[in-house]
């Protein structure tokens, strides 16, 4: 019995880029209702390597408006994400902080072994960011009514499907020498 490893790897890539996808638009809609709901001499959150948070508040009012949330939607999901804050902050702060240790390794002199234990914190870190994340998203979608669940599917499989396609697409040609 012949197992297909490059069919398995590729549901497997799929099913991540999914999450990934998901998770976000979620923490996208979330970081620009939050943002529209706090104080404008607020600093903004910390951005996230490779997450999106505090990065694209023009994009979670795109979600915002394009899903129509009412204002007590709005509310609930601010205090969704407040609630979470406590959790999420130090987390990131501690994403950070390794980042910036590995990057001695980038730059200086590589050490194996403890590039190998900080990637391990980083891991667990990432897997206590995930959990929350989750938790976040799930409270959020709870909110949306059932026309804006259907929205929110409808634009995650559009933008799942232009990602499809640009990976699809043949990389440009080596320049000449």
């Amino acid at each position: 019995m012949s197992r297909m490893p490059g069919r398995n790897r590729s549901h497997n890539m799929k099913s991540i880029r999914t999450r990934m996808l998901i998770a976000a638009m979620a923490v996208l809609m979330a970081s620009t209702i939050v943002k529209s709901q706090t104080a404008e001499d607020a600093p903004p959150p910390p951005p996230m390597h490779g997450h999106g948070f505090g990065m694209h508040g023009q994009m979670m009012g795109f979600f915002a408006r394009k899903l129509n949330l009412t204002d007590d939607q709005k509310a609930q999901m601010k205090t969704i994400m407040e609630k979470e804050r406590p959790t999420m902050k130090p987390l990131m702060q501690q994403d950070q902080q390794i980042e910036q240790q590995l990057r001695q390794y980038v730059e200086g002199t590589f050490d194996e072994a403890k590039v190998q234990a900080l990637a391990a914190q980083k891991a667990q870190i990432q897997a206590q960011m995930t959990i929350a994340q989750t938790r976040t998203h799930n409270e959020m979608y709870q909110v949306l009514t059932a026309d804006q669940k259907a929205q929110l599917k409808q634009l995650q499989a559009d933008r799942e499907a232009r990602m499809k396609e640009r990976m699809n697409q043949q990389p440009p040609a080596p320049p000449e020498e």
